[in-house]
Parts: structure tokens; sequence; C-alpha cells
């Protein structure tokens, strides 16, 4: 039965790749005005559950509904208009310029009669403010290093101005002080009202950034709620195979993972 409170929901979803499933009957509701974060191993099914969510991949059965709708009955531009997504990992077109992919951005709000407006570009001057990536306005995009691409992707997510927005693994290619940075940012989007769904690698990140996880293992959802409720020692055994301790961060008062050293496993094996 999937929440009231939710606009973005998988009904008994089966999802695969041609004849390879990934997920069989998967349910679950992303409660709106969340930042829901996903976790799990590599291969889990994490990033296919995101593009089936972004409409980019039909389940097979069951369906992804959106305000009780199947999402692939909405046209691409209407569901643009609502749902926004930053991929793991994207292509540029050769030459183009940081501006002018950060404006793609907009393409769901142009059509015969409604043209690039000053609403459109202030939409474009505010996400890359956010994302500090205004000085590479003029830059082509192949020129720039992995993480200023990584900000720039993310700028152009933005300037969507989507009230869901999903994040495949965001942080990818970024040094730690700019994955902070970002994550602060979409932490600010959420406190703005939006509905964030990412998928991050880093356990902690996720416990400290997330207002409800999701954990996954071979396909299947193991656990989700308030990070304080699903991240224990016994989860990140279980889903990751990892010996951990789980204490209270002291910054932030959310769950921090501290895995084991072998020494440690060692010593207490003999």
């Amino acid at each position: 039965m999937p929440a009231p409170d939710a606009r973005l929901v998988a009904e008994s979803a089966t999802l695969a790749y041609d004849r390879r499933v990934i997920s069989e009957g998967l349910s679950l509701s992303i409660p709106d005005g969340s930042f829901t974060v996903i976790v799990g191993p590599n291969a889990c099914g994490k990033s296919t559950l995101l593009r089936a969510l972004a409409r980019l991949l039909n389940p097979s059965d069951g369906a992804i509904t959106l305000d009780g709708k199947a999402i692939s009955r909405y046209r691409a531009k209407e569901a643009a208009r609502m749902i926004g997504l930053l991929p793991q990992s994207s292509i540029a077109p050769d030459g183009i310029t940081v501006v002018d992919l950060v404006g793609r951005g907009r393409y769901p709000y142009q059509g015969l009669i409604r043209q690039w407006s000053s609403d459109d570009q202030e939409a474009v001057e505010r996400a890359m403010r956010a994302t500090n990536v205004s000085e590479l306005r003029a830059r082509q995009v192949d020129e720039l290093s992995g993480g200023q691409r990584q900000r720039v992707w993310a700028a152009m997510a933005l300037a969507q101005q989507t009230p869901i927005l999903l994040l495949d693994e965001p942080t990818t290619f970024l040094d730690i002080a700019h994955q902070i940075e970002l994550l602060d940012l979409f932490a600010d989007l959420h406190a703005d009202g939006n509905t964030l769904v990412a998928v991050l690698h880093d356990l902690n990140h996720a416990a400290r950034y997330a207002t409800h996880l999701i954990a996954m293992r071979d396909g299947r959802i193991v656990a989700e709620g308030e990070p304080r409720a699903v991240v224990t020692s016994a989860l990140v055994r279980d889903v990751f195979g990892l010996e951990a301790r789980v204490i209270e961060d002291p910054a932030t008062g959310t769950p921090l993972v501290i895995p084991e050293a072998r020494s440690t496993r060692d010593a207490r094996s003999r």
C-alpha cells in the first residue's frame, strides 16, 4: 500500500534488462519532501531502481507511478518538468560550453510559443552560482576536470527546477571538500521543500544527509526508514559483509560507521 504522502511510488515492479532480472516485485514509496538515499553494495540494483524512477527503464511487470499515474504515460517534457535526473555518467556534445550545457536544463520549458526568457536565464545563472561553476561558463565542457564536469552536470539538473530530483552517485570524481559542498547544496534544496532521491556509496554521508534511508541487496530492499533506525552494525554486516561499529557522530548525532581493522578481527579470532 503506497504511503499517503508519496508522489513517486514503485508498485510490485520487476526491473530487467532484456531477460536479466535485477529486481522482482519491488515496492516502495518515496516520502514527499524527503531526502531519500539508497545504499547497498555494487550491482545490487540501486542505479537500476533510480533509472526506473526517472522513466528511463520501463518495468516488465508492475508499475512506477507519479501522482497515481503510470510514469510511462506522461509525455517526455511533462515528466521532465516534475522529475530531474543527475546521471552517474554523462557525455557532453563535442565543443559545448558550460553555459550552453546548463541551459539545456531549461529544455522542458521550451516550445513553439514559449521561447527562451529572462526566467530561463535567471534559472541558469542561479544554478551555476549554486554549484560554483559561473567562472567556467565560457569553457568547453570536455576541457574540464572530472570534478568540474560533475558540478556542471549538477548545475544543469538544478536549472531544470523540478520538485523531484534524482541523483545517481552525484559525488563521483569529487574530492572530499567538493563532495560535502555538493551534498550541502542538495540539503539546502531539500530544506526548500524539494524531494531528493540519491544513490550514494558512502554510508556515512548517507546517514548524515538522508531523512529516509533505503538499504538494498541482491535487488531487494532489506531495510528502510530514518537513518538512526536503519544503520546498525547488524545491517552493515548483512548488506555489505563488513564488520563495523556504529556510534553517534559527535558533529551531527547521526550514525557513524567505523569499519573494524583487519588486525582487530585477527586478534579477536585467535
